[in-house]
This record gives C-alpha cells, sequence and structure tokens, in this order.
C-alpha cells in the first residue's frame, strides 16, 4: 500500500518509518558508487562484473530495472549497501531463536543444484509457519518444503549457508533479528516493514446509470391511471386523468393550460395564481380572502393523456409509441412544472432513465490519474494529437500507444460501461434534435469511441456547480479516472466517493430549475451553475499539496526514521502547487516516482459486488480474517454483530412493531388499520409496509456466529434477548414455504 507524502502533509502528521524501498536502495548505491569509484560508473560496473547500461538503470529506474540475487549479494558486499529490497523478507518479525531454528532447519535439508536452479528441500516441522512470517515463496510437497531459486539463494546466504561463502563472524543470538542476520551472513539487511497498517474495504467500487426509483422515462404526472408502472401509455386509455399542474395563460390569444409555451400561437404563457382551496384568481404573493390561504401557481386539471399521446407522436414522426413510458404519480416541484411527453417517449425508446432534474447521469466511483498510456484508454495516437496531446512526458513526439502522457487538468478517463450507456444518452440526444427541435444530430454516435472528445459534465451529490471535462478514453476499471484538480473543482477527494457523469448537451438541452423539488436539499445534487474553465489555483489544498515529484530525496526516508514533522520537508518536496507558480496557473511537468504496467491490472471487481447474497459475503470475509494472520477472527465477528446485525435486527423489529400500512391501489398510507380494514379513499386492500422475513433475515447468521466463534458475555446476551423479542412478537415459526425440488 503506498501512501504519500502529501497525505501526510495535509493532515499536518509526523512521518512514519519507511520501508526499506527501491528508491532508497538505488539512491544507496549511487552514494556508494560516489564513494567508493568517484563517481564513475563505467569504472564500477567493470569491477562490479556488470554492463554500464545496467548499473545506469538500477540507478535511474529502480522500479523496473532489479539486479538478480547474484547481483543484489555482490553489490551488498562489495560496496556495503544493505540487501536489494526485492530480496529482502520480513526478518524482523521473528525472533532471533526463531531465525537459528530457521538456520537449522536449512542446515539439515538437501541443497540441490547451483545459481537459479538452486533448490533447498527439507522436512516440514515448524519450518513452514516461519517461512510464511517471512513471506518467502516456498510450496509443500508431502511432507516436505521446498524453496527454490533465487529465494532459497538469498536465503542460504543470509543465514550463512551460502554454498562457497563464509559466514562473517560467529553465530550470535544477541541483539535483533537484523543484527543477527548480519553477524551470520556480513550482509545488511534493513526492516521490510517498519511501520505495519490495517485497512478494510471502506465501499466497493461503482459504475452504474442512475435511475429514480422507481425507474422514471419522464416527469410528467398521471396519478393513479397509470397502475403501478405509472405507465403514461395505460393512463391515457381513461377519458381524462386529474393531476396537479402548472397553471398558466397566455397573454396573446388567452389559452389557458400547463405549457410554458403557448401551443396555439407560439408566445410564452404567464402563471395564474389561485387559491388552492376555493379556486379563486389572486395575484402573486396575495393570500385568498375567503380561506386565507396563499397563492399557488397550480391547480388540478384534466388532461387528456391519448390526445396529448397522440400529439406527440405526430410531432416526433413515429409510426407506434412505446408499450411502457413511465411517468410519476405527481409533481414534486414548486409549480408543478411538467416535462413535455416526447422527450419521456424518446427515453422510452432507447431504455433512458431521467433524474429528478431532466439530466441523465451516470454514477461512478472517483479514481485521480495524472498519467496514461494511451494503450491503457483504448484512444489511437493519432487521435489523442488531434485533441492536443504532441508529446509524451519527456518531450518526444507521440508516437507509440506505450509512451506516457501527462493527464490534461479537464481530461477524463470514463469507465466503459459508462461509454456504452453515454452512447444511448446520445442518440437519444440526436434524436431530440431532429424529431423535437427539428435541428441537425449533433453527436452521431455509435459506439463508446465515437465519444471520445466530447464535453461531460461532472458532479458531486452536495454541490450545485458542474465542472467541464472532456472525454479521452475508456477504462475497464469500475471508476472515473480524472486529475486530482478536476476532482477538487466538484469538492471531492478522491475517499471512496461517487459523482455523476452526463453529456453536456443533455444538461444544457433538458435540465431547468423549475423541476427542482420543493424541499429542503431540492437545489443540491443540480447544474445550477457550470464551470467551464477550471482553474487549478482555486482548488482546495489537499489538491495543491500533491506531490509531484519523479523521485523522493534520501533526506525524507532518513527522516521518516526521526519521525519529523512533514512540514519540515515542504521545501524539499515538490508539490502541485509549486507547479501552479508558472504562468497562466497551468500545472505542467507533474512526476510520479511508481511506474504501472498498466492502471486497470489488477482486480476490477470486488468479491463484496459479485458474492450477491449477505451469507456469501460473509463467509467471504471470515474465510479471509481467518487466512489473514493480523487479524482476530472472533474480533472480526463481535464487530460485525455490533456494528451490523445487532443493529439491523432491532432496527427492523421496532419498524416491524410501528409499521404504517399502505394501499395497494393508491398507496395512501395509515399510522392505524381503519375500521373497515380497508383504504378509505378508494376501498382498495391494505398491506403491510414492513415484513416479518426483513426482522429475521439476519437473525440465523447472527446465532452461527456467536457459536461458531465462541461469542460469550454481553453481545450472546444481547442476542438472545432479541430473539426472545422476535418470538413473542412474531409467535412461533409458521409452515416453511416448499419447492418443487423438496419433492424430487
Amino acid at each position: 500500500m503506498l501512501i504519500s507524502y502529501g497525505d501526510f502533509l495535509y493532515n499536518n502528521k509526523e512521518l512514519l518509518p519507511s520501508g526499506y524501498v527501491e528508491e532508497w536502495w538505488a539512491q544507496d548505491l549511487k552514494e556508494a558508487i560516489g564513494r567508493e569509484f568517484g563517481g564513475d560508473l563505467r569504472e564500477a560496473a567493470g569491477t562490479l562484473g556488470l554492463q554500464l547500461e545496467e548499473l545506469k538503470a538500477m540507478i535511474e529506474q529502480p522500479i523496473t530495472a532489479r539486479p538478480s540475487a547474484e547481483v543484489a549479494l555482490r553489490l551488498s558486499r562489495h560496496l556495503g549497501i544493505p540487501l536489494h529490497p526485492r530480496f529482502t523478507y520480513f526478518w524482523e518479525l521473528l525472533e532471533p531463536k526463531e531465525i537459528l531454528a530457521l538456520r537449522d532447519w536449512a542446515s539439515s535439508s538437501s541443497i540441490m543444484g547451483a545459481g537459479a536452479s538452486l533448490a533447498v528441500r527439507g522436512e516440514m516441522r515448524n519450518a513452514k509457519e516461519l517461512l510464511e512470517r517471512l513471506c518467502l515463496p516456498h510450496r509443500v510437497e508431502g511432507t516436505s518444503i521446498i524453496v527454490e531459486g533465487e529465494d532459497a539463494l538469498i536465503l542460504l546466504a543470509c543465514l550463512g549457508l551460502e554454498p562457497g561463502a563464509k559466514a562473517a563472524g560467529p553465530v550470535r543470538s544477541q541483539g535483533g533479528p537484523l543484527e543477527l542476520i548480519k553477524s551470520l551472513s556480513g550482509i545488511e539487511v534493513r526492516p521490510k516493514a517498519p511501520t505495519i497498517l490495517g485497512a478494510r474495504m471502506g465501499r466497493p467500487e461503482k459504475a452504474k446509470e442512475r435511475e429514480m426509483r422507481p425507474r422514471v422515462h419522464s416527469l410528467f404526472p398521471v396519478g393513479l391511471a397509470g397502475g403501478p408502472q405509472r405507465n403514461i401509455v395505460e393512463a391515457a386509455r381513461e377519458a381524462a386523468v386529474e393531476v396537479e399542474l402548472a397553471s398558466r395563460r397566455c397573454p396573446a390569444c388567452g389559452l389557458e393550460g400547463f405549457w410554458p409555451i403557448c401551443p396555439s400561437c407560439g408566445q410564452r404563457t404567464e402563471p395564474i395564481f389561485t387559491c388552492p382551496k376555493c379556486g379563486r384568481e389572486l395575484a402573486e404573493g396575495v393570500s385568498c380572502p375567503s380561506c386565507g390561504l396563499r397563492a399557488v401557481p397550480f391547480r388540478r386539471q384534466l388532461v387528456r393523456l391519448k390526445e396529448l399521446l397522440e400529439q406527440a407522436k405526430s410531432r416526433l414522426r413515429l409510426g407506434k409509441l412505446p408499450d411502457v413510458v413511465k411517468g410519476v404519480r405527481g409533481l414534486i416541484n414548486e409549480e408543478k412544472v411538467p416535462e413535455p411527453v416526447e422527450k419521456g417517449i424518446l427515453r422510452a425508446l432507447f431504455g433512458l432513465s431521467v433524474f429528478r432534474d431532466g439530466t441523465i447521469r451516470f454514477d461512478a466511483t472517483n479514481a485521480p490519474l495524472t498519467h496514461f498510456k494511451p494503450s491503457e484508454i483504448g484512444t489511437p495516437v493519432e487521435r489523442l494529437r488531434e485533441l492536443g496531446y504532441e508529446v509524451d512526458v519527456d518531450g518526444r513526439p507521440l508516437e507509440d500507444p506505450e509512451q506516457v502522457c501527462e493527464l490534461k487538468i479537464q481530461d477524463v478517463v470514463l469507465p466503459r460501461a459508462a461509454g456504452e450507456y453515454l452512447v444511448r444518452v446520445a442518440k437519444f440526444i440526436d434524436e431530440l434534435l431532429t424529431r423535437f427541435y427539428g435541428l441537425k444530430p449533433y453527436y452521431k454516435a455509435e459506439r463508446p469511441e465515437d465519444l471520445v472528445g466530447h464535453l461531460v459534465i461532472g458532479l458531486a451529490p452536495h454541490t450545485s456547480v458542474g465542472v467541464v471535462g472532456r472525454i479521452i478514453g475508456f477504462t475497464d476499471a469500475s471508476v472515473c479516472y480524472a486529475h486530482p484538480v478536476w476532482h477538487s473543482a466538484k469538492r471531492r477527494d478522491c475517499d471512496g466517493d461517487e459523482d455523476s457523469i452526463s453529456l453536456a448537451l443533455d444538461v444544457l438541452l433538458n435540465f431547468s430549475r423549475a423541476y427542482l423539488p420543493a424541499r429542503p436539499g431540492g437545489m443540491m445534487d443540480a447544474p445550477l451553475f457550470i464551470m467551464p474553465i477550471v482553474n487549478p489555483r482555486e482548488v482546495q489544498r489537499q489538491a495543491q499539496e500533491v506531490d509531484i515529484p519523479w523521485s523522493y530525496p534520501r533526506a525524507f526516508y532518513e527522516l521518516t526514521w526521526e519521525g519529523a514533522p512533514a512540514r519540515e520537508l515542504e521545501g524539499r518536496m515538490r508539490l502541485l502547487k509549486d507547479a501552479l507558480a508558472g504562468e497562466g496557473g497551468s500545472c505542467p511537468g507533474l512526476g510520479f516516482t511508481i511506474p504501472t504496467s498498466h492502471i486497470c491490472s489488477g482486480v476490477l471487481e470486488t468479491a463484496y459486488k459479485r458474492l450477491k447474497t449477505m451469507r456469501e459475503k460473509l463467509a467471504g470475509q471470515m474465510g479471509l480474517a481467518e487466512m489473514i494472520r493480523a487479524v482476530d477472527a472472533r474480533e472480526v465477528a463481535s464487530r460485525v454483530l455490533t456494528t451490523h446485525f445487532l443493529r439491523d435486527i432491532i432496527g427492523n423489529l421496532r419498524a416491524f412493531a410501528t409499521q404504517a400500512l399502505r394501499c395497494k391501489k393508491c398507496n395512501k398510507r395509515f399510522r392505524r388499520i381503519p375500521l373497515s380494514g380497508r383504504c378509505d379513499a378508494c376501498g382498495g386492500e391494505l398491506a403491510l409496509t414492513v415484513h416479518k422475513g426483513s426482522v429475521e433475515k439476519y437473525l440465523a447468521i447472527a446465532e452461527r456466529l456467536v457459536e461458531r466463534y465462541g461469542i460469550e458475555g454481553y453481545l450472546a446476551q444481547r442476542l438472545e434477548l432479541i430473539k426472545k423479542e422476535i418470538k413473542a412478537l412474531l409467535g412461533g415459526r409458521g409452515p416453511r414455504q416448499v419447492s418443487l425440488s423438496d419433492f424430487m
């Protein structure tokens, strides 16, 4: 796990001891060559039996140019530098007596071959546990353990048992484990992991279209006429539907209706304010003299949906309407302004869901990115040159898909699932432009790659400012890769949050403040403002304190062992805010310390998402807890009970005991059941809103946890009390539902 210097700086924390890493070793190697050979790499390479380019690469590219085991030992012995990190195991986790026991095992084992084909084969005994704690690769055959190749060579060398080599001195068990290794081998070994951190998954990654619950195609009300699906096509079978809609009048022809533009003469209509109780027409802001209620710009109106749909079908030049166009029961905006039903029809054709503000969103987890290779984002080099990527990070012309480029501040790399979804959105917008607005299509996209170069708007849920970005490619990972500055402009710090992505033209065409809910927080998560250009000097301090050097100085690693405050190094570490000191406030020249073979390498989807049931997820978590030496499985089980299962069971039990009832037909809710036992509004059948199964669903799992991991005391007693409360409230278990397989 990599934690950057910038994180310590932003949080104003003391530096924690760093493990001995490749970058530190390379600087030790460079210093030793300067001391022994006056910095002459050619002479050093000749003396050490290496090629000049090989030695040079070890210093300049320590992550990718790693020495072999034989070369690492030779460098340590000739130059007096610590053993290379690749061959440094977790010796500090063993006691000196355990190291001597491992030495006894190795000395009594069979040593076969030499060099790369070297192998150590010995009886298992207690060596298995010691090798696991060392994290030294090995394999088991029957009752024997086999360590092979470079790992075998390093193990024997560190224990002073290397064929043809002598220990540097007598075996002494005094001091710590690393001192013992030096005494046995004459080689200095630095701590691999002086600081050990615990980590857990905060939330799984996400890349999925956003849908209102239930799914909605059009922000047009149908009341109860559309059935459970609120289907506008089904509701149109009735002569007229009475719903609350905006009340407006055309100043030119006097036609009253609910549209902002008069369908008769094309003039902009004006709102009509009426008393919500008696319907008297009033002036804006005036209260009714009879009822005392404040005038509102909406009223209940009869809408002939069949006629409305026929007009929409004709305007859109469609031969047939979709079978299902999902509307809403009622509008929640202040003036009850509906969306043109044509937009909902087109969305239904493309299987798209609208959000409450009229836009179509795709949610993705934020991930920072400063550099990329064209091959990683699936965009041809020629297309990237057209987008302004003319040179790579070294200033060479961009010609190869494996060259590394620095990401421009407002460019984004979207999940491939987002690309496929946005293609459908683009087709919807093109159809909207041609059929509804009478304009030419804009996107003409048939595949995700056709969207490269187009603009999107990123928006965080707790803000009201959308930030413009440009698509430059797509990734197989379920994240939205973008520059730290771009994420920061959305007020995000990439700690697992997810934000929405919308095509820019969709926001410009379909968003309206009039659609926003008239309730506290209704203005949040809406693109009330759009930031077309991001000024990196105006983003949060956290983004400006991202460190951007190509390598950390040796002083940094040494100061970590002193527990120095991060601020002490501020002048010696290049930060993003230092790059902003250039003209125009742009930040070119960002560096990185650890190269990556591919930004999508590794697991692309967490097991938590793949496993469907809670039983499977819990089994996976507890199985992992039992495998990890640093984790106490019993403690994990106790925490799962405390923070999840017990709270869930108690909460659901309380909800069941205090639940309301719901009418299956009109969805009206009742705190208490009417005397008639049926809905007093429509006579429909009543149903529970909290079911028995939701109370009991985790009870059996919680009982198994308590039993398997021997959890006693308070938690076990609390679970037993909850079990008794459930039995008292719900009674005994009824007959179990059976399936056909039970009779087979």
